[in-house]
């Protein structure tokens, strides 16, 4: 578990610094907001291709997989630093971000194939933990290192950090391949993916959510240099506290949504997340309140995220990591699609990038209720309270 969170922890970190600084970025290639946007919109619809990755993993096992996903994110890098213009940067995110969603579907289809389903609520959610840590713990560092020595600093260090996480993972994570008696080819996986009403509707959830959270994610270190004068240094500061209610997030889901099952533990998280983005809208006009309101979006959506994760898991157990494939691409689609839509809606004002989350969440929300999981009455372990 830790080489997998270490691993994880230095692959979000490089995805999550561009956010807070994407300012900063824009001005270190020489272009606008809207240009450095669509690198984003760009880099979310590449991680969509994410299910031609899957048979690898099905095939060769989820180690494999792993190491794939590390090659590709080390050489991702290493070629941004090496040629540090707009469109090595772009490509470079286009691969490094296709590597962040191939590592989340195997490793979750790693403890998937490892724990079972009444207890994989509280592992899915420790691992997970590595995404709020790079909040925490590694856009602040990154934010220093910008400051001191430019917007290129962070690459090499992730080539370093790249190779270090390969070693681990080659030295400690075992060779698997749970589907020896059945090879899951791209066909089969969709057709598998589209025969199950269940998954369909869980996918599209997953675009929708994921669409309300990056309407507000793109431009929420904009909107507070613009509006509260945060600098580099302060914007830093100002991830930590995201970092924070995304460990919150995680850590009541580790505590709770085995306990009080996941579909219920997930509704309680939507409707948390759709207040906190009126309460954004409506009441973020202070740093202190913004921040405020942030912390509780934030953490409901990881909270939301990270108790979904085990029910995308049961969903197809017999092609496990190749509905968890989807389940990124979807993601990276909602994503992709919110990276299009944050720029639109923030020249009208921030406020109608929150109210256009809270539309989405409310809509994720009734496509939620259609899910079923096969044989499950939310089940909940007796042991797990």
């Amino acid at each position: 578990m830790l080489t997998l969170a270490f691993t994880r922890l230095v692959v979000n970190t490089s995805s999550r610094m561009v956010y807070p600084f994407l300012a900063v970025f824009a001005r270190g290639l020489g272009v606008d907001l809207t240009q450095i946007s669509r690198v984003m919109t760009a880099r979310s619809f590449t991680a969509a291709l994410n299910p031609l990755l899957a048979p690898i993993a099905e095939k060769h096992g989820r180690k494999t997989g792993m190491l794939l996903g590390i090659g590709m994110f080390t050489l991702a890098n290493l070629g941004v630093f090496l040629w540090p213009t707009f469109w090595a940067f772009f490509v470079g995110q286009c691969i490094s971000y296709l590597s962040l969603y191939f590592l989340f579907s195997t490793s979750h289809a790693f403890l998937g194939d490892l724990i079972p389903y009444a207890t994989r609520g509280r592992s899915n959610a420790l691992l997970e933990v590595s995404w709020s840590l790079s909040f925490i713990t590694g856009v602040p560092l990154i934010g220093l290192l910008i400051s001191r020595a430019g917007w290129r600093a962070p690459f090499p260090v992730f080539v370093l950090l790249g190779l270090l996480s390969f070693l681990f993972v080659t030295r400690w994570i075992p060779k698997s391949n749970p589907q020896q008696n059945q090879q899951v080819n791209l066909a089969q996986g969709f057709k598998q993916v589209l025969s199950s009403p269940a998954a369909v509707y869980g996918l599209i959830f997953s675009i929708l959510f994921h669409i309300g959270n990056e309407s507000v994610n793109l431009v929420f270190g904009v909107w507070m240099e613009d509006t509260f004068g945060l600098k580099i240094a302060a914007l830093g500061l100002a991830s930590v506290v995201i970092g924070l209610s995304d460990l919150s997030g995680e850590s009541f889901s580790a505590l709770w949504v085995d306990r009080l099952g996941k579909k219920r533990a997930i509704v309680m998280g939507l409707l948390l997340n759709a207040a906190s983005a009126l309460g954004l809208a409506l009441l973020g006009k202070s740093l202190w309140s913004a921040l405020i309101w942030l912390f509780l979006f934030y953490l409901s959506f990881e909270f939301v995220v990270v108790c979904f994760v085990p029910v995308m898991t049961e969903l197809l157990p017999a092609a496990r990591a190749t509905l968890m494939s989807y389940d990124v691409a979807a993601h990276a689609v909602g994503r992709g699609l919110g990276d299009w839509l944050a720029p639109v809606l923030y020249s009208l004002g921030f406020k109608f990038n929150a109210l256009g989350a809270l539309v989405f969440s409310l809509l994720g929300l009734v496509l939620f209720s259609q899910v079923r999981i096969p044989g499950e009455q939310e089940r909940v372990s007796p042991q797990v309270v």
